[in-house]
């Protein structure tokens, strides 16, 4: 018998007290030198665990003297060599991800075939429909003769494919089938809701359908989620090796390819780097083609815009704190919106005079709130592990603010990176389009914004302005204001801040010119006022030339005509590699017959 014992083993049943137990289970499987997965939540636990025989039965013995767990089932096999990297004890929403009301297999399942009886069926031929629920990849390893493939890359799509399942299926006998068992307890059940009338489930799935048959029935091999990649109807590991990067299971000629690096590629998935982006990219469009239609913002939702109190308001009463914010809001706003109970900490309502500390965290709760239109129509035009480039459109703010929440370029991109968070590493205002660098993970983030910050990024833009400047090529070095005045606009000020932009004439039309457009420093609006205060006010500017129309609007109505300043260039080096990366886009409000 080889030394690591491998188990498998899921209950759905009520659970509370998920973060005791958690630490109770984590110091437990720590102390006997235990590897692998244990899934907590309120439906139920998942295991997948792996140690030497005494540890095994220690862990197991405790754990079913629980009452919820005494019947616990469990699933074994054996390697020489220990499958996983480390312990881990998650606390998750579900123990298997279906995401699906109303399917609880603590309280309903399908019925369940054992394995000896489905090969019965199957030796006696009988006219029985195997379904695998598992994934793409898992599939291609091996499966049972005949059985129906679902093409599904994430077992949350499960609902989807059975809705394309041909109607006189419904009327077969019908038996799913998974790794061990745990899909099955979800997705039979759904198919019976979605109208399915004769519906098994594998009880125990394909590692207790090998333990007890062997590979009757089943072509190839059966995948699992750990070190050992495969098994065969033995329940021994084989020599297959799996792909990272792709999913992909390769054979030992595979793995000696040059295009086979362990955790990046494989002969199935090689690409260059430039394909790698151009595939993300496109990944990433459609999916921002599913979240703007509607606009996230235009449909009714609940906003809880939060507010924290610095250090500097400590024990400022909470009317003091709100209108030294600087919002749109008047004191005398924020006094009502106080007393009608939509300043809230905590869920308790905040009073004008409340005395708050530094830290608090207070929501403004707006009901049914519904945002601007924006253009939501982002280009992304680079992605690698470590950096997002993009086109932002116009207008759009890049983080929420004033009217605007999900309808903002960071809310979006929450959205499409659902599975990290993505920083832009500078900002550009909400009329300004361009090109715009985000950072992937805090990591590049600590490397990438100092470029910015010290000014070693090279940053072009294109800018139509009023009028003809004297000279083709000049410079301005005027300060600018620390602080906006009451319309929001920073002006120039020569206690202000330094600040440098260069500027040369690229074409000059009948009333307006194009200007290339290089700041040196980084002051907020700063072409803008300089232009502005040379007398070449941009084209379409809500700020800087009034229209009586538009009012002092921080951020145009999409129907309004474009502000003309577009972010073009943009330089800087890979916070990785070090290599200079080099961006470039043209404004869509310049028609191509008018471009230098």
């Amino acid at each position: 018998m080889a030394p690591i014992v491998n188990i498998a083993a899921y209950k759905f049943v009520a659970l509370g007290n998920l973060q005791e137990r958690r630490k109770e289970l984590l110091w437990r499987g720590e102390d006997l030198q235990l590897q692998g997965t244990i899934l907590l939540s309120t439906e139920g636990i998942n295991c997948f665990l792996a140690g030497t025989r005494e540890a095994i039965d220690s862990f197991l013995n405790e754990l079913q003297t629980k009452v919820e767990f005494a019947d616990l089932e469990v699933k074994e096999s054996f390697s020489d060599r220990q499958p996983f990297s480390r312990l881990l004890v998650r606390i998750k929403k579900e123990i298997i991800a279906f995401g699906v009301d109303g399917i609880e297999p603590a309280k309903h399942t399908s019925p369940r075939v054992a394995p000896r009886e489905l090969k019965r069926w199957l030796d006696d031929g009988e006219d029985v429909t195997l379904i695998d629920t598992r994934n793409d990849y898992e599939y291609a390893l091996g499966t049972f003769a005949n059985a129906v493939k679902l093409d599904l890359q994430d077992f949350r799509h499960f609902p989807e494919v059975v809705a394309e399942l041909p109607t006189e299926m419904r009327l077969q006998k019908v038996v799913t089938f998974c790794t061990g068992g745990i899909r099955c307890e979800k997705a039979a059940p759904f198919m019976e809701r979605a109208g399915f009338e004769n519906i098994y489930q594998l009880d125990g799935g394909i590692l207790k359908y090998f333990e007890e048959c062997g590979g009757e029935h089943y072509d190839g091999d059966c995948f699992v989620f750990d070190h050992r990649v495969a098994l065969d109807p033995n329940l021994a590991e084989t020599e297959t090796t799996l792909c990272f990067a792709c999913q992909a299971t390769l054979t030992k000629e595979e793995c000696r390819s040059e295009l086979y690096v362990p955790g990046q590629q494989c002969p199935h998935c090689h690409r260059t780097p430039k394909e790698k982006s151009a595939a993300l990219c496109e990944s990433r469009q459609s999916k921002l083609k599913g979240l703007i239609v509607p606009l996230p913002g235009s449909q009714p939702y609940e906003n809880r815009r939060p507010m924290s109190v610095p250090e500097r308001l400590d024990r400022s009463r909470a009317i003091d704190f709100l209108d030294a914010m600087k919002t749109i809001h008047s004191r005398e706003e924020w006094r009502e919106f106080c007393q009608s109970g939509r300043v809230q900490m905590n869920g308790n309502e905040v009073i004008p005079d409340q005395e708050l500390r530094a830290g608090m965290r207070l929501e403004l709760v707006t009901p049914a709130t519904t945002e601007p239109d924006v253009n939501a129509d982002i280009e992304f035009l680079f992605e690698d592990e470590h950096i997002v480039v993009l086109n932002k459109p116009a207008p759009l703010p890049m983080h929420p603010c004033g009217r605007f929440n999900r309808n903002s370029l960071q809310y979006l991109l929450e959205q499409i990176f659902t599975d990290r968070k993505v920083r832009p590493a500078h900002r550009l205002d909400a009329n300004t389009s361009g090109i715009v660098v985000c950072s992937k993970t805090r990591a590049v983030a600590r490397e990438l914004q100092p470029q910015f910050a010290e000014g070693k990024v090279r940053k072009t833009y294109l800018a139509q302005v009023h009028g003809h400047p004297e000279a083709d090529e000049f410079e301005l070095r005027a300060p600018i204001s620390r602080e906006p005045n009451a319309t929001g606009a920073r002006v120039v000020d020569p206690k202000g801040l330094p600040a440098h932009t260069q500027f040369e004439v690229l074409k000059r039309f009948s009333e307006t010119s194009l200007l290339r457009v290089t700041p040196f420093t980084g002051r907020t609006n700063q072409i803008r006022v300089h232009l502005w205060d040379a007398g070449h006010g941009i084209v379409g500017d809500p700020l800087y030339l009034w229209d009586s129309s538009l009012g002092h609007q921080q951020t145009l109505p999409t129907e309004a005509a474009p502000m003309c300043l577009h972010a073009a260039e943009l330089q800087f080096h890979h916070p990785i590699d070090g290599e200079l990366q080099h961006f470039t886009s043209e404004p869509m409000w310049l028609p191509k017959k008018e471009t230098a």
